[in-house]
């Protein structure tokens, strides 16, 4: 695994703590992420808190690409910044934003992406659109995947509400189904990663009815 630079560390030892307070914050299953090989983070996207809660959960420093109108927001441009964030232009293809993730996964990196793409507060997950770029960038990093389900009431992060966040056991890059590569097998992968996650949620209300 990457090395943590030191701005992440100081922001994480001071804001760390509180931000697991004022979220109500459990982690689940963070023993699930490999710390000897880059591995993509994905997870269902509910508000802006969502980069917050995921890095409070974890001891490992997650890299998100963030759109570049965040960098611009106050105070949370500043905070996604100091968490490692990097931006990103979704209107049109860029190929810049793509390669700094693949380098970075070769690197030993754990990069977040939130294959929704954007947010869907009070959604279930399952009824929402997925974007395609996770299945490119796992099939050019030749890299696993982590599906993440964070589950609060609502689906919708707030601060002082309870926020759990499941880190599920990695998808090997050998079962996304690549073979040549191409639009198809990008959203094939893409699609089942995200199917992985939204079981994961169902699976956490099954378990709360029994």
């Amino acid at each position: 695994m990457a090395k943590k630079n030191k701005t992440y560390t100081g922001f994480k030892n001071v804001l760390g703590g509180p931000a697991k307070l004022i979220f109500g914050i459990k982690s689940h299953g963070e023993e699930n992420i490999p710390r000897d090989r880059g591995v993509i983070i994905c997870a269902n996207h509910t508000a802006l808190y969502d980069v917050i809660v995921m890095s409070a959960a974890t001891d490992v420093q997650i890299r998100y690409m963030a759109k570049k109108e965040l960098f611009s927001v106050p105070i949370i441009g500043k905070i996604i910044t100091a968490l490692g964030a990097y931006p990103v232009d979704r209107k049109g293809g860029d190929v810049a934003a793509l390669r700094k993730t693949v380098a970075m996964l070769d690197e030993g990196s754990a990069v977040g992406i939130f294959p929704q793409g954007t947010r869907h507060p009070h959604e279930d997950p399952r009824e929402t659109e997925v974007r395609h770029g996770v299945g490119l960038i796992a099939y050019r990093a030749k890299c696993d995947i982590v599906p993440v389900y964070i589950k609060t009431k609502g689906n919708h992060v707030r601060p002082f509400k309870k926020t759990d966040i499941y880190f599920g056991k990695p998808i090997p890059y050998e079962e996304l189904g690549f073979e040549n590569g191409g639009k198809e097998e990008y959203k094939n992968a893409s699609e089942k990663i995200f199917d992985r996650i939204c079981t994961m949620g169902e699976e956490m209300m099954i378990g709360e009815k029994c």
